[in-house]
């Protein structure tokens, strides 16, 4: 299928999803291309009429010499240059599906004339989307305002088929696309992540027989909270239909302040999703054209800051120390299950087995300790966004709630890898949850995981694996 632009809100995070997630082709549709070239048609006139309008990077030079105007002659020399000389980002790729979102949202500039292009840039730039070969745009580097040592690579190819005239350049370089794909992108696999995580905790408090009344609908007036009224009605929802035989006194912090830390995720990816909504639809050129008024009958350029995406880091960020919470969360459950005296199960899920059986640590054999060690890399990867995060042992036997007196959490390099690792890490970290409970369920008094149904999804441990984690 082919997504149909028409006006920048046809730009969303649903026709971000099928475009680059599932690959779908962009084509403007024939409105949007007609108020293209008009706005093309006024921006030359504008500049034209007057010759002592300023204009960054149409009239005037780029960079630290835009006080330097430019003569006629001058300005069609300085718009045939191509995109290669800042060309100079490094690391490691951005994942394709994010490349093709951030051309994506580098059509919000065009569609309704604001970046003073021409339909033919505009048409080039959608037709990127067709199916080729993304250009890689290394992930490190960017330090400049806005984020043009991100967009020259991503670019630099499509610039060489043509003779650039006055304002395509800037066209293709300014604006800040870039954050408005990333948001985005995060913000999806958040929305799934959280599904995943509610599955995951449900099959948790199942294993441990947490009693229920820790996420009982009366809290949901009671803490006046929409996302955490969510995320108990998501706990919910996985536990319709649980075992009984429930431990009759309180189960540990760690399973009570689950619908607290859960209702966070639920608040940091819903302004995930606002702040993502919100810029991929944004014009962001730097200059921007405002289309004719009856005042100002060839329009206006007007120079802003629209460059600088001021949502999309705190989103991202927000979204990062959750995750990280919700693994040291993954890692308490892990550690509380796993001790007989805590859990009230077989200690390390010993059953029908001698120690002389076991290699020293149990049924599940060394997937605690890989656990174990992917926390750690976690941690060291949000070291930079969070600098203090509680520490928990591997299988400390306080029955209570986190440990949190390690404050020496090691400092990461500025070009670390943060958002893959901490996207592999979550994964891995989740997955081990799941086999740890879900091996809990098998071997406590009666096997109750054909009992938990995922809402239309069949039984909990049946539907987990078709989460998608990206």
């Amino acid at each position: 299928m082919t997504v149909i632009l028409t006006r920048r809100a046809d730009i969303n995070l649903d026709s971000f999803r099928r475009v680059a997630w599932q690959g779908e082709g962009v084509r403007l549709s024939d409105t949007a291309l007609q108020v293209i070239a008009a706005c093309r048609r006024s921006f030359l006139q504008l500049i034209d009429k007057d010759p002592d309008l300023v204009i960054y990077g149409v009239t005037t030079a780029t960079g630290e010499l835009a006080s330097r105007r430019l003569r006629a002659e001058e300005r069609d020399r300085h718009a045939r240059l191509k995109p290669f000389a800042a060309a100079t980002s490094f690391g490691d790729p951005l994942p394709d599906r994010v490349v093709r979102g951030i051309v994506l949202a580098r059509l919000a500039n065009f569609i309704e004339g604001n970046a003073a292009t021409t339909p033919r840039i505009a048409d080039a730039v959608a037709a990127m989307l067709e199916g080729g070969p993304m250009p890689p745009v290394p992930g490190a580097g960017q330090g400049g305002a806005g984020e043009i040592l991100a967009l020259y690579p991503l670019f630099a190819g499509l610039s060489t088929r043509f003779d650039l005239e006055v304002k395509e350049r800037g066209s293709l370089i300014n604006g800040s696309p870039c954050a408005a794909a990333l948001v985005a992108d995060a913000a999806l696999a958040a929305r799934r992540r959280l599904d995943a995580a509610h599955k995951v905790f449900a099959l948790s408090i199942e294993a441990f027989r947490a009693p229920l009344e820790h996420y009982d609908a009366a809290l949901e007036s009671l803490w006046g909270d929409e996302h955490e009224a969510a995320a108990l009605r998501g706990l919910r929802g996985f536990l319709a239909g649980a075992g009984g035989g429930r431990r009759n006194f309180q189960a540990p912090v760690s399973y009570r302040i689950l619908p607290r830390v859960l209702g966070h995720a639920h608040r940091a990816t819903a302004a995930a999703e606002r702040a993502a909504t919100l810029s991929l639809r944004s014009v962001s050129d730097n200059p921007v054209y405002v289309p004719p008024d009856d005042e100002h009958p060839w329009g206006r350029c007007l120079s802003t800051g629209g460059y600088h995406n001021a949502m999309a880091a705190p989103a991202l960020d927000d979204l990062a120390g959750i995750w990280a919470d919700i693994c040291l969360l993954c890692d308490r459950h892990s550690s509380k299950l796993l001790i007989g005296r805590v859990s009230l199960l077989p200690d390390l899920l010993m059953v029908g087995r001698e120690a002389s059986d076991a290699d020293g640590h149990g049924n599940i054999g060394y997937v605690q300790g890989g656990n174990a060690q992917n926390r750690k890399t976690f941690v060291k990867s949000m070291a930079k966004l969070r600098r203090y995060l509680p520490e928990t042992g591997l299988a400390g036997g306080n029955a209570g709630g986190w440990r949190k007196h390690a404050r020496n959490i090691p400092e990461v390099p500025a070009d670390y890898p943060v958002v893959p690792a901490a996207n592999d890490r979550v994964r891995n970290i989740v997955d081990v949850r799941f086999t740890i409970a879900a091996t809990e369920v098998g071997v406590g008094p009666e096997n109750t995981t054909q009992k938990m149904a995922s809402p239309g999804e069949g039984p909990i441990r049946g539907g987990f694996r078709d989460i998608s984690m990206t």
